[in-house]
């Protein structure tokens, strides 16, 4: 997909997801959406796409860290509940309670007993927040193995990226086909009529984000709300006012001028005398 193409649609729906956001506070409307997948199958670009041109203050990201010896002794699903949407919040769970079914049953965080009984338990407490009131809708992010490959190679070669390479997903990248029978469990026991699973292909990042955000959108009940006008008042007058001489550093300014795209930054042009 050209970028060009990319830009325009992504551009559009980041007017209905504006106007979906505009409705979610006025409604009060509570909304969670799960993203889980495989290493590299793109849930952060996803996210990304959907929360850059969003306020910070309605959408919020959740990935957390590993659980504390504390929350390791609570019961499994404790720990996420005090991050599910209040009133006019969208959740975005980048990994969730699904971990459980996934990498910590793959990698051997958890026994088989505690797989299990987390996947007889799950529907029923999904069940539960759906009846709250919020909106649950659950995105699996498929990626082929070829794919995958090629992306981790990427990340190994660009030190833009190194830092998303971690010892567990290379782990991880061993276990394809352990990974693919946890899944298959994960979904034969969580598809449910209140909470199925939605899966995007997403070898192609960029259509993939596309899809997933047109369907999000098309499962929220929302409605584009009546705009006033808006126009800028006047700015007052000076009144005598004029900058004073104060002992301030301007930063030095290497990308000034007419200049900007001939010259290069070097370490002294990023000092402050």
């Amino acid at each position: 997909m050209k970028e060009k193409d990319y830009q325009h649609e992504l551009r559009r729906l980041h007017g209905e997801l504006v106007a979906m956001q505009e409705w979610v506070k006025s409604t009060g409307a509570k909304v969670c959406v799960v993203f889980e997948g495989r290493d590299t199958a793109g849930k952060g670009g996803t996210i990304k796409a959907i929360t850059e041109r969003v306020s910070p203050r309605v959408f919020r990201v959740m990935a957390l860290p590993a659980p504390t010896e504390r929350e390791k002794s609570q019961m499994y699903l404790q720990r996420y509940v005090p991050h599910l949407p209040a009133a006019g919040e969208v959740v975005i769970f980048d990994r969730s309670w699904y971990n459980r079914a996934g990498v910590e049953r793959v990698l051997g965080f958890c026994t088989e007993e505690q797989t299990k009984q987390f996947l007889q338990a799950v529907p029923e407490v999904e069940r539960a927040i759906v009846d709250s009131g919020v909106i649950l809708l659950k995105y699996w992010l498929e990626v082929s193995p070829e794919e995958q490959t090629r992306r981790l190679r990427n990340r190994i070669e660009d030190p833009r990226k190194i830092w998303k390479l971690s010892a567990m997903d290379l782990k991880s990248y061993s276990r394809w086909y352990d990974y693919s029978r946890a899944r298959d469990d994960m979904f034969r026991t969580t598809d449910t009529a209140w909470a199925p699973w939605f899966i995007a292909r997403t070898d192609d990042k960029k259509r993939g984000r596309l899809n997933v955000l047109t369907h999000l959108l098309a499962n929220i009940p929302y409605h584009s709300l009546s705009q006033e006008k808006v126009a800028l008042p006047k700015r007052q007058k000076a009144n005598g006012y004029h900058d004073p001489e104060l002992p301030v550093r301007l930063i030095p300014e290497p990308y000034g001028g007419s200049d900007i795209s001939h010259r290069k930054a070097t370490k002294a042009d990023s000092l402050v005398s």
